[in-house]
């Protein structure tokens, strides 16, 4: 297939210009295929472009006069799609000039005018903000909503559940993802009506491309026993939150361990390696690029904080999902569980 065009919102992310564009560069270094359309001031761009040569001659720039803020509304971002990068990096997408477009801006407002520029795909009610997430087994773990949808019924569920395993099929090269609702316990009878009706249909089609193991507690979600977790998106992102403000307190309470006393001192030198190993486990940016799952193109998220590193992983991230058809796979998946779907249960 053609190499894949990436359309950057160059003014999005903490770090801004700089930072998205090093973040490019360094992307290009491992894939030389790629090529970019950077978005935003042209002039700052240009300017920053310069530093990075082989960047400069894998890009294209578009002009956008205007940015959307951490502050802007998702109405107020949607008005104004026309003329900011993060819009236009959408309509790039949906014009077909780019194969997929990465943000580091304001989420609320990447979501809604991806969904109200691209829609969603055939047989999809809702998209879903999903993100790989590390875990002590041999595979990361896919974990969607995360905070798209707040309030979901059984066939979102069931979607989500479709969507997140087309994605672990292609991010994590597992042939049958083993999938799993976030419920408050193990058992059948736990959890919300939705969750259980969820449960139901999904148990009722096992020939579906990947294992429904039922229900997965949150202490659950990092230890590797599943590669897909599906929830509701204000559920999902109070998990999200409470995993990560665990992961820095482990990390603030250690460095404030080796640093009470000379001795501990001494044993963080003797435990530098070990403790490398865990920084470089834990790092968001090795895990950087949560993508809404369900639209008719492909849109990732960048953490706003995110560096250079963080940028590039991002990038990455589309670039395989336009490498392999994470739509059409989607769209086939959800096709073949409504056909299954008509005769025994309800249709979607």
């Amino acid at each position: 297939m053609d190499a894949p065009r990436i359309a950057i919102d160059a003014m999005g992310g903490d770090g801004g210009v700089a930072t998205m564009l090093a973040g490019a560069a360094l992307a290009l270094a491992k894939s030389a295929d790629l090529r970019f359309l950077i978005v935003g001031d042209e002039a700052v761009i240009r300017a920053e472009l310069a530093r990075h040569k082989a960047l400069e001659a894998a890009s294209r720039v578009s002009h956008a006069p205007d940015t959307i803020s951490g502050d802007d509304k998702p109405s107020q971002a949607i008005r104004r799609a026309k003329t900011t990068s993060m819009g236009l990096a959408i309509a790039a997408v949906k014009e077909g000039d780019a194969g997929a477009a990465v943000s580091g801006g304001n989420t609320g407002a990447l979501m809604a005018m991806a969904k109200l520029s691209l829609r969603t795909l055939p047989g999809i009610d809702r998209p879903a903000l999903a993100a790989i997430m590390p875990t002590l087994g041999n595979n990361d773990v896919v974990m969607l909503d995360l905070g798209a949808n707040t309030e979901c019924d059984a066939n979102n569920l069931v979607q989500f559940a479709v969507m997140g395993a087309a994605y672990s099929r292609i991010a994590m090269d597992i042939a049958r993802p083993k999938t799993a609702l976030l419920n408050i316990g193990t058992e059948a009878l736990k959890g919300t009506d939705e969750l259980k009706e969820a449960a139901t249909l999904l148990r009722a089609h096992p020939t579906l491309p990947f294992a429904f193991v039922g229900n997965v507690e949150a202490d659950h979600i990092n230890r590797g026993t599943v590669d897909v977790v599906v929830s509701d998106g204000f559920s999902g992102n109070i998990a999200l939150k409470a995993i990560e403000g665990t992961a820095r307190f482990v990390t603030d309470l250690l460095r404030r361990s080796f640093l009470s006393s000379f001795r501990s001192k001494m044993g963080f030198l003797l435990s530098k390696p070990a403790l490398h190993l865990l920084r470089v486990h834990l790092d968001p940016n090795n895990h950087n690029g949560a993508i809404f799952l369900g639209l008719n193109g492909i849109v990732v998220k960048s953490h706003g904080s995110a560096d250079a590193k963080g940028v590039a992983n991002a990038i990455e991230v589309a670039a395989k999902l336009v490498r392999d058809d994470l739509n059409r796979r989607i769209a086939d998946d959800i096709a073949a569980y409504r056909a299954a779907a008509a005769e025994p249960v309800a249709a979607l």
